[in-house]
């Protein structure tokens, strides 16, 4: 970022979820700024307030956008020109698409530097179940995610923790109890089945969790052996002896659906039928792989034997 750039910082998520909080946290840091002025956009006034005296000692100014029609280039480029910031954090309004203001024009100076968007633990069940595609389009885009407010006996944070990597793998988590202390997590510890198994048995509902962890891991399963039951996917264009065991998912509606497998080798491979159902149990070697992009967990298939469809043939990425 070129010293003239301005950071633009946004807080996502619903109201209630800690955003307010977590900005005047934010101006509270030292480490966050060092006395320069911090516009902040407020899009969504909820419980908490900036206190003039906080706002005063951090050299912050509010600019508030009662409606998601005046948060424009020309409003924001006013307040650029105005109070010259530094930095600008903008808490967006929970209701409005993130698409709106990732693909609005801003000042030219000013730069996205990273979207955070913290979740109150108390009542994400409650939102992730009536309003999924709303708050999942808070959670995909996002750097960093902050899960505040766990109760460290009751809040099921290695069901979150895998919901949340299975929806956006890139991004940051923590978890933090109702006093802001962060509570440690070790995603190995957290998964649902054992590592150090001979066999690595993924049951139906863990396929997502386990494609996920394997992309993002895959040190992890060098050399080991799974065992999990997968469609049959085969395009015209794959190398004999190829294929690809996986599933439908889906992140919050029919219209995100899309197949996720890992490439598997298997002298069998050109006699299964695309669509139907097998238990794979294979070797997982690191390779380079061009549909990948990149590195990434490759079967080599030591057993295939004709699979039940599972249940839920869908996997819910949430």
């Amino acid at each position: 970022m070129a010293k003239q750039d301005v950071p633009v910082y946004i807080i996502a998520g619903f109201l209630e979820s800690g955003k307010t909080r977590l900005i005047k946290e934010l101006l509270e840091d030292p480490g966050f700024s060092e006395g320069e002025k911090t516009l902040i956009v407020v899009c969504e006034e909820g419980e908490e307030e900036y206190p003039e005296e906080l706002l005063k000692r951090s050299n912050a100014v509010t600019f508030t956008v009662e409606d998601q029609a005046d948060l424009t280039y020309e409003n924001l480029a006013v307040q650029n020109k105005h109070e010259k910031p530094a930095r600008v954090i903008i808490e967006y309004n929970g209701t409005w698409s993130m698409n709106d203001i990732l693909s609005m024009q801003m000042p030219a100076s000013w730069v996205i530097a990273q979207i955070i968007t913290p979740i109150n633990a108390e009542t994400f069940d409650l939102y992730i179940n009536n309003m999924r595609q709303m708050m999942n389009d808070h959670i995909v885009c996002a750097d960093l995610i902050i899960f505040n407010r766990c109760d460290r006996e009751k809040t099921p944070v290695a069901k979150y923790w895998r919901n949340m990597k299975m929806t956006n793998r890139a991004a940051m988590l923590i978890f933090e109890d109702e006093t802001g202390e962060m509570i440690e997590v070790d995603s190995k510890e957290i998964l649902p089945y054992d590592l150090n198994a001979p066999v690595i048995e993924v049951k139906d509902d863990d396929f997502g969790v386990f494609y996920v962890d394997a992309m993002e891991n895959p040190d992890r399963y060098e050399g080991k052996q799974v065992s999990f039951t997968g469609m049959v996917y085969r395009e015209p264009g794959f190398s004999k002896g190829t294929f690809v065991p996986g599933r439908m998912a889906m992140t919050c509606c029919v219209n995100d659906m899309q197949f996720m497998g890992y490439l598997c080798h298997s002298k069998v491979a050109d006699k299964l039928m695309p669509r139907t159902w097998v238990n794979v149990t294979a070797r997982v070697h690191k390779e380079k792989v061009r549909e990948y992009g990149g590195e990434g967990p490759v079967l080599y298939a030591t057993k295939i034997a004709s699979g039940k469809k599972p249940e839920n043939e869908v996997v819910y990425l949430y």
